[in-house]
This record gives structure tokens, sequence and C-alpha cells, in this order.
């Protein structure tokens, strides 16, 4: 199977931390057909990491679903938060073709807050490296929408202290990708994340990131800002849906203009309530990136199928909770949520960790909090010598339970999207 580039085509992708959920994948696919490209082989090296899997067992993992379930579509192959060139080399040599650039660690969360003198002083700190802000001062842009993007200095001078070495860093590695890729005669596409701060993406923000990365070369097919509202992990979008339709509307006006290019919604999963909104905005030219949900679903089958060992994996990740949720965007805490031991049935264990479809106005809450719980610490539970071993156990021994709940879920997600342009 050689994977595609896919260029402006919607497109989803379909995170798998465990390697047996691809057959699932494509069932949504083909329970749901829109014209959304998928993306089935897409992780992270943060979750090989925590998974103990490689580049390889990821693609092999995916050829081999793709191969059971008989797909005969294309597929992108997405190399996820890339940092380093040696990130880059592990995955392009193996027939990855989407090339997420995650410069996150350069970027300065503070930026937002400084006050002019500390900014100016910051400014001129990185002066050496960083010297096109004054480029854009006195900028008035016009976008279809009938907003005015306004660059005024302060804007500037934030943007590029808060970007401006993470642009530099991006570029250097999306240069790395082109000459590794041009090289070896493979096609290839770059996303890039700046989706990873408190503060959402500005639009002065916005258009200079791109801006700088398209003149420099960068062959950008999607950018992930950091949109209005909450973006939790493992439940739907938190927040005003009419401000972020409002604001959704004129990141695509910059993505047409400077571009085109699509906008990219990480944290994805389960954000059903915004979807239509996103797909509407772009008119279609939009990116969805979804991981830990498919984990999840393996757990509802574990759930419906070992409810002793559902039990076990439930205290043991409210045991390694606190640690692991570090690095995620989490509200549920572990006095929020009833222990197992007091949920009399696996219905009660299923609807208090996993379920989140509820009848509450689109964006305004969400059920389960243990879904958060659940989904940080799947590393833990994964590479847990026991634990691990079994729930792969359950998969193997129900793959029918696996392959529909995740049609059934991933079907939710793909109506959603296909209501804003087919």
């Amino acid at each position: 199977m050689k994977f595609q580039t896919l260029g402006m085509k919607p497109s989803f992708g379909f995170g798998d931390r465990i390697g047996s959920a691809t057959p699932g994948h494509i069932a949504a696919m083909l329970r749901v057909p829109c014209g959304i490209e998928p993306i089935f082989p897409q992780q992270s090296i943060r979750e090989m990491t925590r998974t103990q899997r490689t580049p390889q067992q990821v693609i092999d993992d995916a050829v081999k679903g793709m191969a059971s379930a008989d797909w005969t579509g294309i597929s992108g192959a997405d190399a996820d938060h890339l940092k380093t060139p040696e990130d880059v080399d592990r995955t392009a040599e193996i027939g990855f073709t989407f090339f997420t650039i995650d410069p996150s660690g350069a970027v300065d969360p503070k930026a937002d807050s400084y006050d002019e003198s500390t900014l100016r002083e910051q400014a001129k700190s990185i002066a050496a490296d960083v010297n096109w802000g004054s480029r854009y001062v006195g900028r008035r842009v016009s976008l279809s929408t009938g907003t005015v993007v306004d660059f005024t200095e302060r804007a500037c001078l934030q943007a590029a202290v808060k970007y401006g070495r993470a642009i530099n860093q991006a570029v250097t590695l999306s240069d790395y990708i082109r000459d590794v890729q041009t090289k070896a005669g493979r096609d290839f596409e770059i996303e890039l994340s700046v989706d990873e701060t408190d503060n959402p993406t500005t639009l002065a923000e916005h258009y200079i990131i791109a801006d700088q990365c398209l003149t420099r070369g960068m062959k950008l097919v999607s950018l992930a800002p950091r949109f209005v509202g909450n973006f939790e992990k493992g439940v739907d979008f938190k927040g005003d849906l009419t401000l972020l339709d409002r604001s959704l509307n004129d990141h695509a006006a910059i993505a047409a203009m400077l571009g085109p290019y699509k906008l990219s919604l990480h944290s994805g999963s389960d954000k059903v309530s915004m979807y239509a909104a996103l797909s509407r905005a772009t008119k279609g030219r939009f990116h969805v990136k979804t991981a830990g949900t498919s984990y999840l679903e393996a757990l509802r089958v574990v759930a419906r199928h070992d409810e002793r060992l559902f039990r076990e994996i439930i205290s043991f990740a409210r045991g390694r909770y606190d640690t692991d949720k570090a690095t995620y965007h989490v509200s549920a805490t572990l006095s929020g949520v009833p222990a197992p031991e007091q949920l009399n049935s696996a219905r009660e264990l299923e609807q208090t960790y996993l379920e989140m479809w509820c009848d509450v106005p689109a964006g305004k809450g969400f059920t389960a909090p243990g879904r958060q719980i659940l989904h940080c610490t799947f590393g833990s539970t994964l590479t847990n010598p026991e634990l691990g071993k079994q729930v792969r156990s359950v998969l193997e021994s129900h793959p029918e339970t696996y392959t529909e709940v995740l049609a059934e879920h991933f079907a939710r997600h793909l109506e959603a999207l296909k209501v804003g342009f087919a």
C-alpha cells in the first residue's frame, strides 16, 4: 500500500493507539459516504513513545487493517507532532506522506500578558533571529467576511515574540522534510500546529504565521490555530458556538486568501457540536485529527465483554490520572467521578466512564468526565504488562464488537462534518 497526499480535499485523521482499529474506521467511512478522505495511519512521536510502538508498526497495522477490510480507496499517512529532524527520518523512510510540524516548544506562551516595556525588551532580544515584525505594522487586511484585521504595533510585536522563533523552527524543519522527500522522489505535504497555547490565535497572528511560512517556501496544506473556546480531550466542544462560528469564518477567510490551505482541528475527537460550523466556514477545506477516542471505544468493548477487567482498568487509571494528565487539557477530577466500587453494573460503569452523547445545548456541557480519566492514562494502561495484554486479548476475541462501536462512533463524526459541504 502506497499512501498518498490528499491536497485540498476534506480529510479526517483516525488515530489508532492499539493498532487494531482500522477495520472499524473503514466501516464508518463506508457507512457515511461523504467525500471526506481518510488518514488511517496517524500517530505522534509522543504517542508512539507512550505505547511503545514504532513508526513501522503504525504503518504495518494500518495496512493490515485496510487489507482485511478490503479498502480500495486512498489514504494519507500522518507523522504527527514532529519536532526534530530525527523524527522526520524515522517516519519519512517508511512511507508517511503528511508531516505535522509542532514547534510549540519555541512558542513564548507569556507574550500575551507582557506589558509594553517587557514586550519591546523581548522583541529586541530576538531581533537577530526575528526581524520581520515591523514589515506588518500599519497594514489593514479586509477579509471576505467583512472583518478588518488591523496590524497594530502591539499585535505585530506580540506575534514576533510569541511565534517568531517557532516560525523559524518550523521553516527549518519544513526545509528538511522537503530535502529528504525530494531526494527520495516522494511526494509530501505539511501541516503546521500552533494550537497548543492557552489563548486563541488572533487573526493577525494567523496571518503573520501563514504568510511567513508560505513566503519562505513551506508546502503548507493545513494549519491548526488555537480556536476560541475549550477543546478538552475526550469531550465535546465547550464554549460559545456563535462566537466560534464567527471566528472560524474569519480564520477560513485568511486561509483562502493566503493559500488556499485547510484549517485543521486538533483535539478533534468528539467535538461533534462544532463540526458543521467548521465544514461550512471552510467550504470543505478542513482536516480533523482524532486520536484517543478510538482507544476509549476499545475500552467500551472491554466494558461489554469483561466487566472485571474494565473495573481493574478504571482503578488503575484513577491511580495514574494525576500524573498522566500533565500534558493534556482536561478538567475532570477524581473526586468528581465515582470510583468503580461505587457503581453496581457494567452499564453504570460504561455510562460513567465512557458516555459522551447527551441532550444538552450544543457546546454547553458534556457527560462522563470519566472519559478524560481513561483518555489520559492510555499509555500507562497499554504498556502495563498485564492490562495491556488483556485489553488486546478482549479485542482479538470480539473484533465484531470493536468494529461496530467504532463504526457507530465515527459515523456521528462524519455525518456532522458532511453537513457543511455535502
